[in-house]
């Protein structure tokens, strides 16, 4: 059984009044590998606390964005710039978003679409080495609309691109929501998944005794498929975001 390489989005715990400095310094000794999401004015502030940079944004927009024929060509663009960011920076993924239901289209049909858009890009993912992360998200309570909702809808969405580098970001918290059986899922569909985003449920807050999953087994059974990339923690803490950060790190650290 694997390690969990944690990492942690930046915004979520970042304080005013808590030095960016102190922040990666502080996640480091707690023992985390990477930060995530982090604007490039922090990078080298990251890399010297000895942080690696787990994945980061890969087009403008959530709700507009790869069911769209209309977007490709703007879509496209971000891409490719990113794609060549993240290969010269070791970061191993880029975010990317199906968007709302398109209203007049199938999900089917929007399936195809998104593939589409991304197989523009994805021979030059595959040649840099990055994978293109579809997030599933929840349209039930955080992103009405939102189109790939369910893990066999963007696993889909995968076999059509055709690609082993078009993967999911697989958010527990979101996925927790709108299907449920993670470990199921998450031993199931593991091939696809190149993230995982985690949070409390409900609340989106710590993952401690208010909230209904179990993280310890839920990280055993993606360390049991042998994942060697990053778990991220995406939760807005209720208190001090680095003791937030330490809770989080012990809770999901596989022995």
């Amino acid at each position: 059984m694997g390690k969990i390489n944690q990492s942690f989005a930046f915004g979520c715990f970042h304080r005013k009044e808590t030095p960016v400095e102190r922040l990666f310094q502080e996640a480091a000794k707690a023992g985390y590998a990477a930060v995530e999401m982090l604007g490039q004015q922090y990078w080298d502030a990251a890399r010297a606390a000895g942080l690696k940079l787990a994945i980061i944004s890969g087009h403008a927009s959530l709700p507009d964005g790869l069911n769209k024929r209309e977007n490709h060509d703007r879509i496209e663009q971000e891409l490719l710039k990113n794609i060549e960011l993240a290969a010269a920076n070791g970061i191993p993924g880029l975010i990317c978003f199906t968007g709302n239901r398109y209203e007049g289209k199938s999900d089917d049909e929007c399936l195809d679409i998104s593939a589409a858009g991304l197989s523009r890009v994805i021979k030059t993912a595959e040649q840099k080495g990055v994978n293109l992360c579809v997030e599933l998200l929840n349209s039930k309570v955080d992103h009405p609309g939102y189109q790939c909702d369910y893990t066999p809808n963007g696993v889909e969405l995968c076999k059509r691109v055709g690609s082993p580098r078009a993967k999911l970001l697989y958010d527990i918290y979101h996925m927790q929501i709108m299907e449920g059986d993670l470990i199921r899922n998450i031993r199931d569909f593991h091939p696809y998944i190149g993230h995982y985003h985690t949070a409390g449920n409900p609340g989106r807050r710590d993952m401690d005794e208010t909230q209904e999953m179990f993280y310890p087994a839920i990280m055993r059974a993606v360390a049991e498929t042998g994942y060697d990339l990053f778990v991220g923690h995406e939760f807005v803490p209720k208190a001090d975001p680095i003791e937030a950060l330490k809770a989080a790190y012990r809770t999901c650290q596989v022995e």
